[in-house]
């Protein structure tokens, strides 16, 4: 999120105490802990809306928090007119208006703050959060991010604007110093230089951002362009804002920031549009490195944790980058600032490690895929609180990662034998139980029982309606799916996902062949909202054209396949589509390559049609 077109003041104070010392020049007060848990690569907090449970995004990135519209309306909020021409806009560009809302009663870090402001806009982040907890928050004072050990410290320092704040440091463990931009009520983000190939680039430490991603134009002053040699297609990212862009992953000789330099690494860059920033530094870069941002000296302190420091791949696969400075295998496990060089810190000493701070950090390895030493820590959460449900849930999940499906199970039982309303947990066992390879009729509904369960479980605006209909699709219960696409669409009227949801409703009445009308109004809206170049306009395409040809619209079918394979040449239901509609016409040689050319991309795929009534 970029920064706003006016200033807003400041709505959420926290207030600590110094107890200064007269012994020593800098005095360091704690202010508040933010315990995180990793979510994947996301980095979530757990909050209250007047009272009820929620969690956000920490989002060093966002200017101001935020939430969508569908939250608010969830949490019974008024949204009133933003204050002037106030707007957000996303990595992509797109600009949109937003709304103000007031939290009577907002809770964050075992505290409640009164009539705490949110901007109210942009898509849903997804998954149940319902939105960032952005710089109006953790731009009030000094930042401590250790999200390696689950944690993020809001620090007040006092007559320490010439004391060295890596306060973890040792003579074992190096770390870097670098200038940051000063941080106004305006201009709210954490923006530093380093060094692409050479080039100056300026850098937005974004931990909303959950993988480190370079803009295009930097990329070309490094000397690297889609097209070429060792450049490959990365899919699609977006933000808040409605559109996705296209980004790219190519191999740089340099990234060097502060005393720090990785060497021949990957990394992912795209056609974003960042307002004087060239690259942000993501949830990736935040979790292999212990990081202070010390708004009052405009510095940043870091040191290298261990693991990869940019995560390029979305799946459970671990990347490959490395860097460059000495580290242990292992995160340090310091949990508070102890030491200061000639300051007198007050957070205190290093604490012993609890269950939720094991379970924490189990998660921050869980997400740099070091599932090894994820179990390990999982495993001592769950000894030291056996009747915890989230630290069986977080194993489970882990567990699933490492394909030892059984034991993930077990966990998921146990996380509901626990906590029997827990969405979350009915979730996953539910997906566990569609993705076994020997998943028989029983385990199918058990399967839907979960689902049946979640929805329930869920408020209307929930956004995980539509993992909830993922799940029926996997057993073709079309009605169903319908069901819960029809109140996700409902809800989520301006939302980036919106298109991709049209277009699996759209899906589920071909496959069903059933309401097709309403299935091809669904396909070409959804064209609508996805650019021709996007991949998955092709798969909206793809999708209209089996709705045609079930139709009888046999050129229309034929005109939507082309379309699709010019873009895609490989899509083994287009081309089989195709191949029928032709014979149909009675373009027999025609469609019977076609077919043919539709058994080479998927030796199944006249089965799988013909098991959905779609046959030559």
């Amino acid at each position: 999120m970029k920064t706003a077109r006016r200033c807003l003041a400041l709505s959420l104070l926290l207030i600590a105490s110094l107890s200064p010392s007269p012994l020593w020049a800098c005095q360091l007060g704690r202010l508040a802990v933010l315990h995180v848990t990793m979510d994947g690569a996301r980095p979530l907090v757990d909050v209250k809306f007047n009272g009820t449970d929620a969690r956000m995004v920490l989002d060093s990135g966002a200017f101001y928090s935020m939430i969508s519209a569908p939250n608010a309306a969830q949490f019974k909020l008024r949204v009133t007119e933003a204050p002037g021409e106030l707007r957000v806009t996303g990595v992509d560009g797109y600009s949109s208006e937003v709304g103000m809302a007031t939290v009577k009663q907002f809770t964050m870090a075992d505290s409640t703050f009164p009539n705490v402001e949110f901007l109210v806009g942009g898509s849903d982040a997804g998954d149940g959060v319902v939105g960032m907890l952005g710089q109006n928050v953790l731009g009030i004072a000094d930042v401590d991010y250790d999200l390696a050990n689950g944690q993020v410290r809001l620090m007040r320092p006092h007559d320490c604007r010439k004391t060295d704040m890596a306060y973890w440091s040792t003579p074992q463990l190096a770390y870097s110093v670098m200038e940051i931009r000063h941080l106004d009520d305006v201009a709210k983000h954490t923006v530093g230089t380093a060094y692409l190939n050479g080039a100056k680039v300026q850098v937005l430490f974004d931990t909303g951002a959950y993988r480190s991603l370079l803009g295009l134009r930097a990329a070309a002053r490094a000397g690297i362009k889609p097209g070429d040699d060792g450049v490959s297609p990365a899919g699609q990212i977006s933000g808040v804002g409605k559109r996705q862009v296209s980004t790219w992953i190519a191999r740089f000789a340099s990234f060097k920031i502060g005393e720090e330099e990785i060497r021949n690494t990957r990394l992912r860059f795209g056609d974003l549009d960042l307002e004087g920033v060239d690259m942000l530094l993501g949830a990736d870069f935040f979790l292999s490195h212990h990081i202070y941002v010390s708004n009052d000296q405009q510095k940043l302190y870091f040191s290298y944790n261990g693991g990869p420091v940019f995560n390029l791949d979305s799946s459970h696969q671990a990347a490959t980058a490395a860097a460059a400075q000495p580290a242990a295998a292992q995160p340090a496990v310091a949990a508070e600032p102890a030491a200061v060089a000639g300051a007198n810190v007050v957070p205190g000493a290093t604490e012993n490690l609890d269950a939720a701070a094991y379970e924490r950090r189990g998660n921050a390895a869980a997400a740099r895929h070091d599932y090894a030493h994820a179990l390990a820590d999982l495993t001592r959460a769950c000894e030291l609180e056996p009747k915890v449900a989230s630290h069986f849930l977080h194993r489970g999940e882990v567990l699933e990662y490492s394909d030892q499906k059984p034991r993930a199970l077990e966990d998921f039982n146990l996380a509901l034998q626990l906590k029997p309303d827990s969405v979350d947990a009915l979730l996953a066992r539910a997906f566990l139980r569609l993705g076994a390879k020997d998943s028989d009729e029983a385990t199918r509904a058990q399967a839907t029982a979960d689902l049946q369960a979640a929805d329930r479980l869920l408020p209307r605006e929930a956004d995980q309606h539509r993992l909830i209909a993922a799940g029926f699709m996997q057993q073709d219960q079309f009605a169903a799916a319908i069901a819960q696409l029809d109140l996700w669409l409902d809800v989520f009227r301006d939302d980036v996902k919106r298109g991709s949801e049209l277009n699996e409703r759209c899906w589920a009445r071909a496959l069903w062949g059933q309401e097709l009308e309403r299935a091809e109004a669904d396909c070409s809206a959804a064209l609508k909202l996805r650019a021709k170049q996007s991949p998955e306009y092709a798969a909206v395409l793809d999708s209209r054209g089996l709705v045609r040809l079930r139709r009888g619209n046999y050129r229309g079918a034929i005109a939507d396949y082309d379309q699709a394979l010019s873009r895609r040449p490989h899509l083994a239901w287009s081309l089989y589509g195709r191949g029928i509609a032709k014979l149909r016409l009675g373009q027999n040689d025609a469609g019977q390559a076609d077919l043919a050319a539709a058994h080479v991309e998927s030796q199944d795929i006249a089965a799988y049609a013909a098991k959905y009534g779609v046959a030559p």
